[in-house]
């Protein structure tokens, strides 16, 4: 990828696919502006060279019709104030009144475009809205990492527009992470995989047994690897139809000298809910009536112990159903470990996923880590090793 650092963008118009799509309140208010804040040096380093920027991007899942409760212009007002820009507005990203706008842009001004998705043509890839698009740019940008794993109209089919396409610094930092991560850790190298299915993460486990040097299971999941190894797991989540894919990268592990570990202990619920009866019960105590819903306390020490010693740590997925209280400890004290390791250890920490992201901002912590993705999907095909279409497409 050419970096947006090596463009001539003085005097020009450059359209800038972002990713906007942050969670809003009811009153229309971002309640997490990270992924807006992530743009921010590739828009100010557009203005700072003379440029002017066209921003486009999506909100939420609309299905092709417009619906204010996903206008993008419920964040103009927090985004001209990041930006400290009087960032203009146009209603609809390729109505004459938005291309007006955009062609007389002076350098030093900024235009928020609509919703992309409002328009059912940019989830199809259509050629004809991807020209469209074109005509607000003269020099093209993706600097949007969280749906750079969809071949979109906006994303991938546009750049066929321009001769003068470029990633921009998030873009740019999340993949060179991603490498330097998967390609050249410092060792030991230790993922922790958490979340409810082990079908979600199949591709991932596979390709990081031959690069990890342990890997640490916790959240649903752990649920099906216990049942592979015969252990009693109550009425815990299981996929009954992966207990031998999880047997077989058990075994896999052992051949390729990985130390895999799954809980010792969890703590367990009689039913799905914050107000649950919980304990705290030993692999071998767990009662046949109860669920395992976080890991327990003896899990965690043997965690902490090989987080601490670790040069390199990937973290995707929660330990439990942290968003209840009783069961989110898990999930916190991994966030508090990988803290530590990263301020007294100089490990090298790389937090990814929707959910892991959303629990290390939660505990406060997403600053005391090394990096913390934007992407959800796109980071998991990317650690995966496949091509991302919208990366692939600049080059």
């Amino acid at each position: 990828m050419k970096s947006i650092s090596s463009a001539n963008v003085t005097g020009k118009r450059v359209l800038v696919r972002v990713d906007f799509n942050v969670p809003l309140d009811e009153e229309g208010n971002t309640i997490d502006d990270k992924r807006i804040r992530g743009a921010l040096p590739t828009i100010n380093y557009i203005l700072k060279e003379g440029g002017s920027a066209i921003l486009m991007s999506h909100l939420g899942r609309p299905k092709g019709e417009i619906n204010p409760k996903y206008s993008l212009g419920q964040i103009l007002a927090h985004l001209s104030e990041l930006l400290d820009v009087d960032v203009k507005f146009a209603g609809n990203c390729v109505s004459e009144e938005a291309f007006t706008m955009t062609f007389d842009l002076r350098p030093g001004e900024v235009v928020l475009l609509e919703n992309l998705r409002f328009d059912g043509r940019e989830k199809q890839g259509d050629l004809e809205f991807a020209e469209l698009l074109s005509r607000h740019g003269e020099v093209y940008v993706n600097d949007a990492f969280g749906t750079a794993h969809r071949a979109h109209s906006s994303t991938t089919v546009i750049t066929q527009f321009f001769k003068e396409k470029y990633a921009g610094f998030l873009l740019e930092r999340e993949v060179s992470t991603v490498n330097k991560v998967m390609e050249n850790p410092q060792r030991p190298f230790t993922a922790i995989m958490g979340g409810a299915k082990v079908s979600d993460k199949i591709q991932i486990i596979h390709r990081l047994l031959d690069k990890v040097d342990n890997l640490l299971i916790g959240g649903g999941m752990a649920y099906t690897f216990l049942k592979a190894k015969g252990v009693e797991i109550g009425t815990s989540l299981c996929e009954i139809e992966k207990v031998a894919l999880a047997a077989s990268l058990i075994k896999s592990a052992r051949v390729k000298g990985v130390n895999i570990m799954v809980p010792v202990d969890s703590v367990v619920a009689d039913k799905f809910a914050a107000d649950a009866n919980t304990a705290i019960v030993r692999n071998s105590n767990f009662p046949k009536d109860m669920m395992g819903l976080d890991i327990g306390p003896d899990t965690f020490l043997n965690y902490y112990k090989v987080i601490l010693e670790s040069g390199t740590v990937l973290w995707n997925g929660p330990m439990g159903v942290f968003e209840m209280e009783p069961f989110s400890q898990g999930t916190t004290a991994v966030a508090k470990a990988l803290s530590e390791a990263t301020r007294t250890k100089g490990t090298f920490t790389l937090v990814g996923g929707g959910d892991s992201a959303a629990a290390i901002a939660k505990v406060g912590l997403e600053d005391e880590v090394s990096y913390v993705s934007t992407g959800g999907g796109a980071l998991l095909e990317l650690l995966e090793g496949k091509v991302l279409p919208g990366v692939a497409a600049l080059d």
